[in-house]
């Protein structure tokens, strides 16, 4: 696995603050049933890091003490954590708004048969992550099955009342690209979604979101061995747009890795950037948002990623 750091900390990126803290994003650990080849994480079955009681208490905690309304759950994937229920259902009950991102194999994990009902019951958003709507290009990038394991999930989150008009209840797809280029637009994407899936498979979503590669981990790594890092920083510096700097998702959100331990996006996360340029660790449970706002954010040259083009976050698109 090839550092990408050494290659990302030299950066003109131009320097931005903290706003309102609205988001806490909460990777549960690095345990996850595949292994994605554009994964920031590097997760896949044989990770162990996993969020444990102690530390979940603190997110539920935090979430109460702050009057945080917005829950952002990811990892791995989230649902292999042990204590990803007790979560869910202590925020639902602080009237958290919950957000699962899934990737929708996990859903025929044994232990996981009533994990769609339970995600419908406590009105959970999945956003699932379905990079194509063309099995080849999803098998080729996620391993052989994983489309059709995927469409099957997301037809078992439609009988579960997910997608379906008037149900309140969210499914939400994320899709990245194949390789080294930037998103098309997500407006014209969601509509080729929606009626490719719709006509070959009669499933049903809300919101298409699309998410550029980060030049970072598995994917970062990968680019280094094709000898193709230096072009892709290269087209993201050159699609870079100032007006993405005010809505990128660091702004109004913090992400807490496995341990507790606070970053200003899951991004920095995986680089092991701290939340102050002091090289400091700085955990949840010794942070209160108001120790946030108009702090100065740690950047580095994937920053460009966000703002590239139409801009993303792990909301899709900035702008269209």
């Amino acid at each position: 696995m090839h550092a990408t750091l050494p290659r990302l900390e030299q950066t003109d990126f131009p320097a931005i603050k903290r706003g309102q803290l609205e988001t806490l994003q909460v990777n549960l650990g690095y345990l996850c049933n595949q292994s994605c080849l554009h994964c920031h994480v590097n997760a896949g079955p044989t990770r162990k890091e996993n969020m444990q009681q102690e530390t979940v208490e603190d997110v539920i905690r935090f979430l109460r003490d702050n009057n945080i309304k917005k829950l952002d759950l990811t990892g791995g994937a989230p649902e292999l954590n042990p204590y990803f229920r007790h979560l869910v259902s202590q925020a639902h009950a602080l009237g958290v708004h919950i957000i699962d991102r899934c990737n929708l194999t996990v859903l025929h994990e044994q232990g996981q048969e009533d994990t769609a009902d339970f995600l419908a019951q406590h009105k959970v958003e999945v956003v699932a992550s379905l990079p194509c709507y063309l099995e080849e290009n999803v098998d080729g990038q996620r391993g052989d099955g994983v489309f059709q394991s995927s469409i099957a999930a997301i037809k078992l989150l439609n009988l579960s009342g997910y997608g379906i008009t008037g149900s309140g209840l969210e499914l939400n797809l994320m899709y990245n690209p194949i390789g080294p280029h930037l998103p098309p637009a997500q407006c014209q994407l969601e509509q080729d979604y929606k009626r490719e899936l719709n006509n070959r498979y009669g499933i049903v979503f809300n919101n298409l979101y699309t998410l550029t590669n980060m030049p970072i981990k598995r994917f970062g790594s990968t680019l280094i061995s094709k000898g193709e890092f230096d072009n892709y920083m290269d087209l993201l510096k050159g699609a870079y747009k100032a007006d993405n700097l005010h809505t990128v998702m660091c702004r109004s959100l913090i992400s807490i890795d496995w341990q507790g331990i606070v970053y200003d996006c899951d991004f920095n996360q995986m680089l092991e950037l701290p939340l102050t340029n002091t090289g400091k660790k700085v955990y949840l449970k010794e942070l209160s948002s108001n120790h946030l706002n108009k702090r100065d954010i740690m950047i580095a040259d994937h920053c460009y990623g966000c703002t590239a083009g139409q801009g993303s976050s792990c909301g899709g698109a900035l702008h269209e």
